[in-house]
């Protein structure tokens, strides 16, 4: 592989890291917020919320703009767009700006997810696999390591640090892909004399619109009973307004050429369903954890921030020394074996949270993380090669978007779960709590993967 490629790769790492470390840091930044902005934990959860919404929904549309206007042209704009985010969200005078600034930095870093893969397709044509993992590399070792650096900047310069750490990640980026990336031209057919309509039509405005209004509302309306503590006409009629908006977003999705998400491959592919059911219930787990952990350590037991991302670092680590050893097992004996283990993993580390009181050392929740951790790094080669082993080669593209798709919704479930259990503050029983679903959940993912076995086993 040449230097240029090296430097190829290096300039598109950089980019596609800042969408997971930005999602991982606000982790232990979350009790920090709380406290500046004056907010209940129900409240400041939204500043996960508008991250993975607008991820969810800018990712596979970047996807399409990069078809219409140069995939280079996409890339470079998304690290301007995050920059400007970071640079102003630490200046935000109340919480809902620094919202607006969170989707903006979302929107952002999609721009560079969403098409970094495919410019290194595309630009390096020699050991392709060698160059994805390397991408790989960036993108898990940046959420692993996440809650780490957020604890540190957030113990040693506050919350604004995690916005500004960003800053000369970008200027590297920017330089590296301004002089690495080749020029790509759009195809001519999308862009000359195409009409507005036209362009709405083929990003699909109305789908992402009703997908967006429909969430939205719908956690809002749920999520405002929960805080007030009792149900109101207004919570009614805002959480109806979403399932509205989400049933007419499934007519439409089923009813147009070029959906933002092809509902219909779901069942059109049953076994390819299951594993998108599957990792939804795989993050929530995770995520629970991973959202969860550092609030309980911090409001809970009193743990100082730089404290907190040293134990989060557990999770991390374990996470990426299992996934090479997760993909040698994989190729050997398929993806049952290791997801079977991984349910298993997360139902031990669900139960040991169970069994935690307020006067266990702070360190025994390592024990958990380390649980979560292995099964992530199962996880994130089981899953994606059970994907595989689920769908036609034809519709790989459109699978890997739903498989996404399934990502962020079950991240957003997290949340919304933590939020609902623990209603405006963080607590122990709430904890307590949150660790009986997770072992439930953890059951459920068991069971599943049995079943999956014996169905192969029959098969054979």
């Amino acid at each position: 592989m040449s230097a240029r490629s090296w430097w190829l790769m290096i300039a598109v790492g950089l980019g596609i890291l800042l969408n997971p470390l930005n999602s991982s840091m606000i982790s232990v930044a979350m009790p920090s917020l709380q406290n500046v902005f004056h907010l209940d934990l129900t409240s400041v959860s939204w500043i996960i919320f508008s991250f993975y919404i607008a991820s969810s929904i800018a990712q596979p549309v970047m996807g399409k703009a990069s078809d219409l206007f140069g995939r280079r042209k996409i890339f470079l704009s998304g690290i301007i767009v995050a920059f400007l985010a970071s640079l102003l969200a630490p200046f935000s005078p109340n919480f809902s700006w620094l919202i607006v600034f969170r989707i903006v930095q979302s929107i952002g870093t999609s721009m560079m997810v969403g098409v970094g893969m495919a410019i290194i397709r595309i630009h390096i044509t020699e050991k392709q696999a060698t160059a994805l993992s390397v991408l790989s590399i960036f993108l898990s070792g940046a959420a692993a390591i996440g809650p780490f650096i957020g604890g540190m900047l957030i113990h040693w310069w506050h919350w604004p640090a995690i916005f500004f750490v960003n800053i000369p990640v970008m200027l590297a980026s920017f330089l590296l892909a301004w002089r690495t990336i080749p020029k790509d031209e759009p195809q001519a057919s999308h862009t000359r004399n195409m009409s507005f309509r036209t362009c709405m039509e083929l990003i699909d405005a109305v789908g992402i619109l009703l997908f967006t209004v429909g969430l939205v509302a719908l956690l809002v309306g749920l999520l405002s009973a929960k805080s007030s503590g009792h149900l109101t006409l207004q919570n009614v009629i805002i959480s109806l307004t979403g399932i509205v908006a989400l049933g007419a977003f499934v007519r439409h999705e089923l009813q147009i050429k070029s959906p933002f998400i092809p509902l219909r491959a779901f069942a059109k592919y049953p076994a390819m369903t299951r594993v998108n059911v599957e990792f939804m219930l795989v993050n929530i787990l995770y995520y629970s954890l991973f959202f969860g952990i550092p609030s309980y350590l911090q409001v809970v037991r009193h743990v100082s921030e730089f404290q907190t991302g040293l134990l989060m670092l557990s999770l991390g680590l374990c996470s990426l020394v299992t996934s090479p050893i997760a993909g040698r097992w994989i190729d050997k004996s398929g993806p049952r074996p290791a997801l079977l283990m991984s349910a298993i993993l997360m139902t031990g580390g669900s139960v040991w949270l169970v069994t935690l009181n307020q006067t266990s050392p702070v360190i025994s929740v390592c024990l958990a993380l380390a649980a979560f951790g292995i099964s992530n790094g199962l996880n994130n080669v089981g899953m994606q090669a059970a994907l595989f082993q689920s769908c036609p080669k034809e519709i790989i593209g459109v699978a890997s978007g739903l498989f996404n798709t399934s990502r962020y919704l079950g991240t957003i479930l997290s949340s919304l779960l933590i939020s609902i259990v623990m209603g405006g503050h963080f607590s122990f029983i709430g904890f307590r709590m949150l660790g009986i679903i997770l072992t439930l959940l953890a059951l459920s993912l068991v069971l599943m993967s049995r079943r999956r076995q014996k169905v192969v086993q029959l098969q054979a």
